[in-house]
């Protein structure tokens, strides 16, 4: 499929074609189903790649979960575009924007242990915040929050995942690294 994609921000107007590209995912329970309501309210957080006919064929998101942490969530790739490096640039471009919020970590929830691992990120056991920063998490509605912390309440969430980290460069990676994405492209942390 030699076509080029585009990576950049996305619009309000993306979010039916992300509940799209994720849907895939949600059906083989690789992430988890979210109201449309709450994509609108995180489209700031996404990039999206854009096909040459302008069809989404990837997306994923950035959130902030403390001052030098950040997570990786709902990064899938259309069937049609795996293993043509669309994960990649959206991850790219994820931890380029991570390091210009001056984050230091990144985390995710995993599948796709290889992927992330090609990546950088490394499997993660226990809790790695001071007990000052987890008491202060503990308290977060948020379900990213609470699969990094492995809190019982979403246990159900994270069978078979993996919780891994990502120490970033303070410089912003670049497009001349010429990694490929080695496999499916899918994080389940949500």
């Amino acid at each position: 499929m030699g076509s080029p994609f585009t990576v950049r921000r996305a619009r309000a107007s993306d979010v039916p074609a992300i509940e799209q590209l994720v849907a895939p995912y949600v059906q083989r329970r690789i992430l988890i189903g979210k109201e449309r309501v709450a994509y609108y309210e995180s489209i700031q957080e996404f990039q999206v790649a854009e096909g040459p006919d302008g069809i989404l064929v990837g997306c994923g998101a950035l959130h902030t979960l403390w001052e030098d942490l950040g997570e990786v969530r709902t990064l899938a790739v259309s069937a049609d575009w795996l293993h043509h490096g669309v994960g990649h640039a959206i991850l790219e471009e994820l931890q380029n924007a991570a390091t210009s919020l001056g984050l230091k970590r990144l985390f995710c929830l995993t599948f796709e242990v290889d992927f992330f691992e090609g990546h950088g990120f490394r499997p993660i056991g226990e809790t790695v915040v001071p007990p000052e920063v987890y008491a202060e998490l503990v308290r977060s509605s948020d379900e990213g929050v609470a699969e990094f912390l492995e809190l019982a309440r979403v246990k159900p969430n994270t069978l078979g995942n993996t919780r891994m980290l990502k120490l970033l460069d303070p410089a912003p990676a670049t497009a001349a690294s010429g990694a490929e994405a080695p496999s499916a492209e899918a994080s389940s942390a949500d």
